[in-house]
């Protein structure tokens, strides 16, 4: 478990290419939270964030094809943690389904849906073929924008990337600073087995899509069937150089 909770300076976040003083002193922080932490078990570190920053911090959930696990490590911390879900528009029907049956199942009680700004989405996409002819564009406008405004009063959030997944994250931390913010990746070590292993000895839920080799699951356009071989990701944005949405490839955190 953590030392005593370390005192990290929060700000909005500066200019593209300006990193200020009191930025540098958070991200040093968080560097050395990221220090203590890392060894430490999923739980530890959910326990640490909710210690460290109580209702200034809040996970993030695709309720995608492994969200159980990370979900239900919350329930056991502290069902009362805060939860942002992100409802783009283009989401399958199974998700929503899959999401209200997790907070049922879990017992979840501070789940938040957020949803594109409907004026921005009729200006720049009201015939929503934006995933088509830009999806880059799409992301920004349905995901990126969306959290952005769910994370502004925020000094902190939780995320379920793990190493495995891509080699985008093969290098992720348990504990950085992006984008003004400190964030914890508390499966970041976590292997498929470990996954797989958690999701049996607890009995949770299955994404009703995973059956049918979804792998990681977002956008209905984007999203396809994953090839024996391939990395969890590569069902997403299929054919295109495109592997993230956007809310992890901002400016890079200077832990890392």
């Amino acid at each position: 478990m953590a030392d005593a909770a370390l005192q990290v300076p929060t700000r909005p976040a500066p200019a593209a290419g300006a990193v200020s003083l009191e930025e540098a002193g958070a991200a040093r922080a968080a560097a050395l939270l990221d220090q203590r932490l890392r060894e430490a078990s999923p739980l530890e570190v959910l326990a640490a964030a909710r210690t460290q920053f109580g209702d200034k911090v809040a996970a993030v959930s695709s309720f995608g094809a492994e969200s159980a696990v990370l979900l239900h490590m919350i329930a056991l911390v502290d069902a009362a943690t805060p939860v942002i879900f992100l409802d783009t528009g283009h989401m399958f029907p199974e998700t929503l389904a899959y999401r209200d049956t997790l907070i049922d199942t879990l017992g979840l009680t501070r789940v938040q849906t957020c949803h594109p700004d409907p004026a921005a989405q009729a200006a720049r996409d009201a015939e929503a073929g934006l995933w088509a002819d830009d999806p880059d564009a799409c992301c920004s406008l349905r995901k990126v924008e969306p959290l952005d405004r769910a994370l502004a009063p925020l000094d902190a959030w939780i995320n379920g990337r793990k190493r495995y997944q891509a080699a985008t994250r093969a290098r992720i931390p348990v504990v950085e600073w992006a984008d003004g913010k400190v964030k914890f990746n508390p499966l970041a070590a976590l292997g498929p087995a470990e996954i797989e292993g958690w999701m049996r000895a607890h009995a949770l839920p299955r994404h009703p899509l995973s059956r049918f080799g979804f792998a990681s699951i977002g956008c209905m356009p984007c999203t396809s069937r994953v090839k024996a071989g391939e990395d969890a990701r590569s069902g997403r944005w299929r054919g295109a150089a495109k592997t993230e949405c956007g809310i992890h490839m901002r400016r890079l955190s200077t832990t890392t």
